[in-house]
């Protein structure tokens, strides 16, 4: 059986989950539609150049229950065997709506479940009981990590209905371009011989980025591209402002280039000391770049031979000054890509992912699969 899906997603701006359902979409060999619940709409169009129809909602707000009738008239008309949510919004409103019109085959991914935070803000004990009550009208919900599993297990969810499938990346995509290298860095004003270290990802407190912005001052070696948007723009480029660093900080906005960026920096930094997977890093080292990051479930449940190029940093300001400062020091040039980026194939995730559709949608299916992976041994 070849089951159509619908994925059902809060946003569709620059984040990692978002970027992730892109290239997820790509691959995927079943019907699909998107439907999100509210702008930004940053990737609806190259969704829609795939050929696959984007429903927009035009949710005003998180109790715009308009949205939910909505939805469910869109699953009874699009005949969907399985909806697919992403993030927490949608997935409290795509379960209910799946239910309501009479689909059992409910999938929900979690991206971003961390210690006492979900998406980058707090969490406390309402969010708790909707995110209970919400994963209880699904079938599967899917870890992006074993990191995540174990979080969703303290939450109360029954290990029985989580499947641990991660992230993947399209290595070919962030293969390092010389010639993007140059526009990019054309573009942010940077000289070719610019030492450049660079985060790209969602401007949220979780993120740390203001340890890079300290670290600068204990190195006179590196300018600091920041790239994403996000609430903590604005505070950000205040701290900045005051830094006696201030003139080698660059706030780059969000893109939909990530390759591009990531050809433009010597070096890649992720302060952040929680994380659920860790996309990024993994993109990073795909262009071939040295990677300082804090934490990283995709590097931290592989055996450390499988990470070439990616140095593990307390999250302070000295600890990331000291080795933006010592990969200064070192030959120029990128690296071969390790054998972390081969592990986490996009094509070999979409694979994972059909057969979970396939297996739900199977009219004999009593129960949702076991699809985990044991966590690999260090």
């Amino acid at each position: 059986m070849t089951p159509r899906v619908l994925h059902v997603i809060t946003g569709l701006g620059h984040g990692g989950a978002e970027r992730q359902l892109l290239a997820l979409l790509r691959r995927l060999p079943v019907p699909c539609e998107v439907a999100v619940l509210t702008g930004p709409y940053t990737l609806a169009d190259p969704i829609e150049s795939l050929g696959i129809p984007v429903h927009r909602l035009a949710m005003r707000g998180n109790r715009d229950l308009t949205a939910l009738p909505a939805l469910v008239r869109l699953i009874r008309q699009g005949r969907f065997d399985i909806v697919h949510t992403h993030l927490y919004r949608a997935g409290v409103f795509g379960r209910l709506a799946a239910r309501l019109a009479g689909v059992r085959g409910v999938v929900a991914t979690e991206h971003s479940l961390g210690e006492g935070h979900l998406e980058g803000r707090a969490t406390g004990p309402a969010v708790r009981l909707l995110y209970r009550a919400g994963e209880r009208l699904g079938q599967v919900t899917v870890a992006v990590s074993p990191t995540v599993a174990e979080r969703l297990d303290d939450w109360g969810v029954p290990p029985a209905r989580v499947v641990t499938i991660p992230n993947g990346i399209d290595a070919d995509a962030f293969r390092f371009d010389p010639l993007l290298r140059a526009r990019t860095r054309r573009r942010w004003g940077l000289d070719e011989h610019d030492f450049v270290v660079g985060t790209v990802g969602r401007l949220v407190p979780t993120k740390r980025t203001e340890v890079l912005i300290a670290a600068l001052e204990h190195t006179a070696a590196a300018r600091l591209v920041v790239v994403g948007d996000g609430p903590r723009r604005r505070e950000l480029e205040r701290l900045a402002a005051r830094s006696p660093a201030a003139s080698r900080v660059l706030f780059a906005g969000g893109t939909d280039d990530v390759p591009g960026a990531l050809a433009a920096l010597d070096v890649f930094a992720a302060p952040s000391v929680q994380e659920t997977f860790g996309l990024s890093v993994l993109e990073a080292l795909a262009s071939g770049l040295p990677v300082l990051y804090t934490a990283c479930p995709a590097l931290q449940d592989l055996p450390a031979d499988h990470a070439a190029g990616a140095h593990r940093v307390p999250s302070g300001p000295d600890a990331y000054g000291e080795a933006i400062g010592r990969l200064a020091r070192r030959p120029p040039g990128r690296l071969a890509p390790p054998a972390a980026v081969d592990r986490y194939s996009i094509d070999a995730v979409a694979d994972r992912m059909t057969r979970l559709y396939r297996a739900i949608a199977a009219p004999s299916t009593a129960a949702a699969p076991r699809a985990s992976s044991p966590r690999p041994t260090r």
